[in-house]
């Protein structure tokens, strides 16, 4: 009868398991990247501070949410507060991975911070709940391995959009990689009626404020999201604590 024992890893075969679950996002991080490093150069930025962009924020939904509002000549307080809101979502990651790695050193959660994106916190969250075992370290360790093919791939395909700015060509539609991005993110996500509620509200929201401007729509949409999923878990703890 075969073991059911869980693996043991150790902290480079973590590592080298996390860069493995990374690899396949590149396939999405590389257009979306190479977008905003040419969507950025029209909107007039130049090369360094397109880079700087990507350096300094490093969260490309946000990102592009910024860079639209700044094209549309939104006031500045409009633009800082949607990319906030944009990037809410960090918030809960950040602490849905607190019990995972909340023990490990501070300059080590401090790096952590700056990197969590869908990306690094999808592959950590579904690693850890399938490997409880693992050790902060090799959770650590992971963490960075699912970045080491994405974070430079990312500066690297901003760098070569920026450079080649408005000579990409429209029929290349580098645009679908946002949404595949976030389909490929959220889909697995969905395991729970309060999930599947929260982003059903959240997408018929969306479609209803589509006229609201500085694309407040998606504000809306996203806090009523949260709003509905969160009344959904209260419902459902309520009746399996009367069961």
């Amino acid at each position: 009868m075969p073991s059911t024992t869980p693996k043991k890893r150790t902290r480079a075969g973590a590592f080298w398991k996390g860069a493995a679950d990374g690899a396949p996002f590149l396939l999405v991080v590389a257009p979306f990247a190479m977008l905003f490093g040419v969507l950025a150069t029209e909107a007039g930025l130049d090369v360094l501070e397109t880079l700087m962009f990507s350096a300094v924020v490093f969260a490309g939904a946000a990102q592009f949410t910024a860079l639209q509002l700044m094209q549309e000549n939104a006031p500045t307080a409009i633009v800082l507060a949607s990319a906030l809101a944009v990037n809410l979502r960090v918030a809960m990651y950040s602490a849905s991975l607190t019990p995972w790695i909340g023990a490990a050193p501070l300059w080590q959660r401090a790096i952590a911070a700056y990197f969590t994106v869908d990306q690094s916190y999808a592959c950590s969250v579904v690693q850890f709940e399938k490997e409880p075992q693992m050790t902060v370290p090799q959770r650590m360790a992971y963490f960075s391995g699912v970045l080491s093919p994405i974070v430079p791939t990312w500066y690297i395909s901003t760098l070569f959009g920026a450079l080649v700015g408005t000579q990409v060509p429209d029929t290349w539609a580098l645009d679908f990689a946002l949404p595949i991005t976030f389909l490929a993110l959220v889909a697995p996500m969905l395991r729970t009626p309060a999930h599947v509620i929260a982003a059903v509200v959240a997408i018929i929201t969306s479609l209803l404020t589509a006229w609201v401007p500085y694309s407040l729509g998606l504000i809306i949409a996203g806090t009523l999201g949260m709003m509905a999923g969160a009344q959904t878990e209260l419902v459902l703890e309520r009746r399996k604590a009367n069961a």
